[in-house]
């Protein structure tokens, strides 16, 4: 069975429902050779994945140039690409201190945060070179959020981004350099304020809508369906526990998960175990059904993640396991579900 393609919100982009997300090829907590690299993404694009999601942020850019030594190698219009802004980088003057944060093979490239026309215009061309093409399909504003920022930061970020960066981004769109704007964030809550001062054409949003967390359907999502904003659900395992399960060590929002989130995801994983269905299954397609969701992008670090990623989102799910859940409220009654 191929993988479907689905309109980006109103835009002209078409994205395959089980996209790419590359912030792994950047070395993300472990690090990975060239030839998995390669090997990953060439297992990616025989799955029929054609949309691929990076940043300059994942592996200080290593991410997008092994993403786009690869891509370099396609033709343009087979796939569509997604990158993001509000970084510039710079060659680490002291590499002997350098931090290389979470990114545990990165560059030593030092950043800093800038939301001005300048600043997006020079990530946007700074992404180009790394990818060694003449343009990108999708550009995101980055990170601009509780998860990186504190109040004051983010309010005089969205001042500049308001004030100056955002004619950047509106050029770019109306030249026809890019199909679509949008804004990578961690969590919800800031898609409103951001829908407040701009017209975007959809989100890339880490944890907002899981099996385990669907509070984005009290005002976000039904925002983004009444004004035809796209969705893209990237940490569609809720950052690993539901792939592995409740085990020791399993994670939820990228930290360990409390008791709770394990309790819950052990009642979670019982039902499917019911119905024949792995929870990785579940998980991945259950965002889909949501009308504003165009895609879901789990990373992957060797190609039979790609492997399982795929059959997972092939693997078919009888109805009842979508009532049960609901019956039992493991899920919200009003998310949308078959049947």
């Amino acid at each position: 069975m191929p993988i479907a393609t689905r309109q980006l919100g109103t835009t002209n982009a078409h994205v395959t429902e089980l996209g790419f997300g590359s912030a792994p090829l950047g070395d993300l907590f472990q690090p990975v050779t060239e030839a998995k690299s390669r090997a990953t993404l060439r297992a990616a694009w025989r799955a029929g994945i054609r949309y691929y999601d990076t940043s300059p942020w994942y592996g200080y850019g290593k991410s997008e140039l092994r993403l786009g030594e690869f891509l370099r190698q396609k033709n343009h219009g087979s796939y569509v690409v997604s990158t993001k802004v509000g970084r510039v980088f710079k060659a680490t003057r002291d590499l002997r201190n350098f931090d290389y944060g979470f990114w545990c093979g990165g560059l030593p490239f030092d950043h800093v945060y800038d939301y001005s026309y300048d600043g997006l215009m020079r990530s946007y061309e700074d992404s180009l070179t790394r990818f060694g093409v003449h343009r990108v399909d999708l550009l995101l504003i980055h990170d601009l959020d509780p998860f990186y920022h504190n109040e004051a930061q983010i309010q005089a970020y969205l001042h500049q981004l308001f004030t100056s960066g955002w004619r950047a981004l509106a050029e770019l769109k109306a030249s026809g350099d890019i199909k679509g704007v949008g804004a990578g964030l961690n969590k919800t809550g800031m898609m409103l304020r951001f829908l407040e001062l701009m017209p975007l054409d959809f989100f890339i949003v880490a944890m907002p809508y899981t099996l385990l967390d669907q509070e984005a359907l009290d005002r976000e999502l039904p925002r983004c369906v009444e004004e035809g904003i796209g969705i893209v659900i990237g940490a569609v395992f809720a950052s690993g526990i539901l792939v592995t399960g409740p085990t020791e060590n399993s994670t939820y929002g990228y930290m360990p998960a409390t008791p709770e989130i394990m309790e819950k995801t052990r009642r979670i994983q019982a039902v499917c175990e019911r119905h024949g269905v792995p929870l990785a299954a579940a998980a991945l397609q259950f965002p889909l059904f949501h009308p504003a969701v165009a895609s879901v992008i789990p990373g992957a670090i060797r190609p039979e993640y790609v492997e399982s990623n795929l059959s997972n989102y092939q693997h078919e799910i009888p109805v009842d396991l979508w009532a049960e859940l609901k019956s039992d409220g493991l899920i919200r009654e009003d998310a949308p579900t078959p049947g």
